[in-house]
């Protein structure tokens, strides 16, 4: 009696890189079961995403095995700079700064630059900002020019390079950048199935990014990536 395989609903999805150059690697993932491999456009240049795709779609045809190609556009890059020692320790009622004009290399115990430009004309005092998806909080105290007062509500560990987030919503940072622009029409050269959107706001944010996809030439599919609280109040 032959038993009948359930299908499997959940999907697996994995990162290519470096480390899945080596052939025997990228097999293995297929061999494992992957759905959907993801090209990540915040790291490595066009010509990269190309030939992992190209290796993808080659070894897909050889096993018969279709296995579908994500374009993860970076979006804006909502994030601090780094620390002269790569982290710091943050003492929770600990006075700390973000700096947005401070050197980008120049972070310590006491402050850290920023990456995103406009955060200073994003906050006010009393607002709360999540790093680190939320694993550090820092209530906004005072915002003088390019300096974010603030003080560690939630302290930890905080490494070079972590993400920002307003707490409720708020930052006026746009979905998609110019690079992302560039990426979608690599993501139409490389014919991917699906393209990741990052940081969306709203609806309108998805409606743009399908113009421009389909204006590349591609059908491909929109995944929203919910990473704004904003963008949980209008999902439908």
């Amino acid at each position: 009696m032959t038993t009948q395989k359930k299908p499997r609903r959940t999907k697996i999805v994995a990162t290519l890189g470096p480390a899945t150059d080596d052939p025997a690697v990228l097999e293995g993932l297929f061999r494992a079961g992957v759905n959907v491999v993801r090209l990540n456009f915040s790291h490595g240049e066009a010509d990269d995403h190309i030939k992992r795709a190209n290796a993808v779609k080659a070894l897909s045809k050889k096993r018969s095995q279709h296995v579908g190609i994500l374009a993860d556009l970076q979006g804006p890059k909502i994030r601090i700079a780094r620390f002269k020692n790569d982290k710091v320790t943050l003492q929770e009622g600990a006075d700390f700064t973000i700096d947005i004009n401070l050197d980008a290399t120049a972070g310590d115990s006491t402050q850290v630059g920023c990456i995103y430009k406009a955060l200073a004309d994003d906050v006010a005092p009393g607002n709360r900002l999540l790093l680190d998806d939320g694993r550090i909080v820092l209530e906004v105290s005072s915002v003088n020019g390019s300096q974010i007062g603030c003080t560690v509500i939630v302290g930890g560990e905080l490494s070079n390079n972590k993400g920002i987030n307003l707490q409720g919503g708020g930052l006026s940072a746009a979905a998609l950048t110019e690079k992302d622009k560039e990426d979608i029409l690599t993501a139409a050269k490389i014919e991917v199935d699906f393209i990741a959107v990052s940081f969306p706001r709203n609806a309108e944010d998805m409606h743009l990014a399908r113009k421009l996809v389909k204006a590349a030439g591609s059908h491909a599919y929109l995944v929203a990536k919910i990473e704004r609280a904003e963008a949980l109040d209008v999902l439908e």
